[in-house]
Parts: structure tokens; sequence; C-alpha cells
């Protein structure tokens, strides 16, 4: 019988290949904005989502895939299901916790470098400088590590890594949630969102 989380892992990262090859087959995923990708997520996994946003699941976290399946379910995929809302975020305290609760130790250590992606976007996602650059410094050893054939791969991350970072040093938060968390704006604010890459 496999793990209550493979199935997600699966349809997240498809067949183990190089860093190179899942992210060919699987940025389309991670990073597309498409409506049948949303509702896919929310038909396979939303009651998952909604375990995991209540607290529940914890159990998961005691074993690495575990670990980075929940991280999944708080971080990415109620930005999928959420999309646009404030639930979108509602999972961002806890994968936070999850992921300094694993860094530096046997769960990090047990994951590919290009799952590993997906615990450091959890800081990427902060709306905090300090976690910001806890990113950087990351996603900079990921780069460092990388086999030449994946370098650019990850180089791709550091870049948006280092936009990220430089939106919360300039504004301390993300101008593009402040719509959908009902937060105002200031002017600075609204003219950097007419700016294009101004939205992630």
């Amino acid at each position: 019988m496999s793990a209550p989380w493979q199935a997600l892992l699966d349809w997240w990262f498809g067949p183990q290949a190089s860093a190179a090859e899942v992210a060919a087959s699987r940025s389309g995923l991670w990073f597309g904005k498409r409506d049948s990708q949303d509702a896919e997520a929310r038909e396979r996994f939303g009651a998952l989502v909604e375990q995991a946003l209540t607290g529940g699941l914890g159990d998961w976290a005691e074993e690495p895939r575990g670990w980075l399946a929940l991280i999944l379910l708080l971080d990415q995929l109620p930005r999928m299901i959420h999309r646009d809302s404030p639930r979108a975020f509602a999972g961002d305290a806890r994968a936070r916790e999850l992921v300094f609760a694993g860094l530096d130790g046997e769960h990090e250590a047990a994951l590919a470098p290009i799952q590993r992606v997906f615990v450091y976007l959890v800081l990427e996602h902060a709306e905090d400088l300090l976690l910001q650059d806890e990113a950087l410094r990351r996603f900079t050893r990921l780069l460092d590590a990388a086999p030449a054939a994946e370098r650019k791969q990850f180089a791709d991350y550091l870049d948006y890594a280092e936009r990220h970072q430089r939106i919360i040093a300039r504004f301390g938060r993300f101008p593009h949630r402040n719509a959908i968390l009902g937060r105002p704006s200031s002017e600075e604010e609204l003219r950097f969102l007419e700016e294009p890459g101004s939205r992630f």
C-alpha cells in the first residue's frame, strides 16, 4: 500500500527524473494559471488541503516525503484552489513552521534538489525580509551544487527569489496581494503594480 501522500507527489513531480526533466514536464502545473489545473487540484486534493489548513495531517511530517507533501498542501495548492481569495494564503504560517522544523536536518537532506525548491518557496512567499534573505541563501546553495546541465534551471529559481526579495525590501509586503487581502495600496505601490513583472 502506498503512502497517503504519494498520489500528490506523483501528480506534482511526475516520474523520477533529472531536475531539468521534471521542471520541463511540470513547470506549467507549478507556475501556470489555468482553470483546468486549479479544478483538478480541487477535485483530487481539496479535501486534503482543507484537513491541512485546519491543522490536520501532522503525522505526515514525520517522514521527509510526507513533510514535503504537507508543505505543498499548505503553500502551493491553496494558491490554486483558492486563487485570488484570502484563503490562498491561509496555510502560509503553518507551512513556515513546518519548513523551519525540517531545515538543516534529515528531512531536507532526504529530498532531491528539485523537491527542495518547494520547501524554499515557502520562505520566498513570506512578507518578511529575514525569510526572504534565507530563501536567497537556500536557492544560492542549490545553484552552487547543481550539475552543469541543470545550472540554468536553478539559476532561474534564484532569479525569482531575488525578485521577490527586492519587493519585500522595498515595500515590506507584496503589493499585488493588497486587493485580495483588502489592504489599501500606497501611491508608490499602485505605480509599481503598473510595471511589468510586478505580480507573481
